[in-house]
């Protein structure tokens, strides 16, 4: 390790306008704010060195949610102890609620529009093909053997045509990945890096501020006490309101359904926002008929154009479930819509505060020791066949809408498959000529 001294402390407001600005350009997904944070916080203002960021975005890998969210709520809480922590993961996340709230209000009063429309019919084949995609992807790093091919197809079969629940199939994976870690562990080792990063030496960089061999400091050693009290008040925080949420709609009312089920989403989300998604198509659409199907395709793809995890997508959810709802009556729906798009965001993210201001200590603790596991290895797998069902699913809406093949979207689909798979086109751009695409078609057949 080099003999320079490391950078001074930093403080809170220089870590807030940081966290402020990745909150507004954190587009790309995981892999791309995962990235973003590398380039920034290792290698350019080195705050933390690349063995203890690898170490954290290790951990943020094994919990059910927003890894890059996670991440940045670790670094911040690192950094600045609970405050920081909360501030790195609010400001990451807000700008992408405030804008998908936009954007969904201007979707559901203003959609009729051939503008809308046409951008809208452009984006939707786009969509089928960025799930395709994102499997593809995610299998080429995960499916190394048979074993895992095998759980891949199964979880497929399983979603796709058994209509099987996603926990079950969750729960299934893991207990093939115990049972795999005894009979068959070589099948079951995990893989490499995470989004494109890649354990590189620190020995030729400067000092970090939070180096490999900087000491923990006292807010991140790991106390019993600290662990009870953090989970106390994440789980009662959630708990006073959903009670709140009750007592104003009733437990079967719309909103405190809405805090349930996105409770639920946030501790499913295994593999990413599109492993979860057909859970969530399962609830909002099939069970409490919150949105349609082909809403369910727009707010994915509205969620793919915005900064922030994909996840986000709750919130359009929730927006378009409390906006038809009528929550607060007919003359003002855009109150229902944002009280729902802000329930579901507190639902589903608090949860990841908790893991990470509850768990950092217990990591820090057993640092160099973290690997990942065989069940987290065999529902990384499943999540494969999940997501191609997802895939299968848009693609029957999109492609085949009203019982006839649509041969516009197929060709704007197909395109945008070609375009992702085989010339790495980033995702904004294929969304940008996909909506210019689909405007002009709409304005040829008016």
């Amino acid at each position: 390790m080099t003999d320079q001294l490391a950078p001074p402390p930093v403080s809170l407001r220089v870590a807030f306008l940081y966290w402020l600005k990745l909150g507004f350009i954190s587009f790309g997904g995981p892999a791309g704010q995962i990235a973003l944070m590398h380039t920034e916080l290792v290698e350019r203002r080195r705050w933390i060195s690349e063995g203890r960021f690898l170490h954290a975005l290790n951990y943020c890998m094994l919990l059910p949610g927003p890894e890059a969210t996670q991440l940045a709520v670790y670094i911040g809480w690192l950094l600045h102890r609970t405050r920081g922590g909360i501030i790195a993961g609010l400001l990451f996340i807000l700008p992408s609620l405030l804008i998908l709230i936009g954007l969904a209000w201007i979707y559901l009063a203003f959609g009729h529009l051939t503008l809308v429309t046409g951008i809208m019919n452009g984006i939707k084949p786009a969509v089928v093909a960025i799930v395709l995609a994102a499997a593809w992807r995610l299998g080429s790093r995960t499916l190394r053997n048979g074993i895992l091919i095998a759980i891949a197809v199964a979880a497929f079969v399983a979603i796709a045509l058994l209509q099987l629940p996603f926990p079950l199939i969750v729960l299934a994976a893991a207990l093939c990945g115990v049972a795999g870690a005894r009979w068959r562990p070589q099948a079951f080792q995990p893989g490499g890096a995470h989004g494109g990063v890649h354990a590189r030496t620190d020995a030729n960089r400067p000092r970090a501020l939070i180096d490999d061999d900087t000491p923990t400091p006292e807010h991140a050693r790991f106390s019993r006490r600290r662990l009870a009290a953090v989970i106390a008040i994440g789980v009662g925080l959630m708990l006073a309101t959903w009670l709140l949420l009750a007592a104003w709609g009733g437990v079967s009312g719309t909103l405190a359904q809405m805090g349930w089920f996105f409770t639920k989403t946030a501790l499913l989300t295994f593999g990413g926002a599109y492993a979860v998604l057909p859970y969530v198509v399962q609830g909002a659409v099939e069970h409490y008929g919150w949105l349609s199907a082909p809403q369910m395709i727009d707010g994915l793809a509205l969620g793919e154009t915005t900064p922030g995890p994909l996840i986000m997508i709750v919130a359009f959810v929730g927006f378009v479930g409390g906006w038809t709802q009528l929550l607060f009556g007919a003359a003002a729906p855009w109150l229902g819509g944002i009280a729902g798009a802000v329930v579901a965001a507190v639902f589903t993210f608090i949860p990841s505060f908790v893991f990470i201001l509850a768990g950092g200590p217990l990591v820090e603790s057993t640092r160099g020791n973290l690997r990942l596991t065989a069940p987290l290895t065999a529902i990384s797998a499943a999540v494969v066949g999940v997501i191609a069902s997802l895939a299968l699913y848009f693609g029957r809406e999109v492609f085949f809408a009203g019982g006839s093949a649509q041969l516009d979207a197929i060709v704007v689909g197909s395109l945008a498959a070609v375009a992702l798979l085989r010339y790495q086109v980033g995702t904004i751009t294929v969304l940008g000529a996909c909506a210019c695409a689909g405007l002009v078609l709409s304005y040829w057949h008016v």
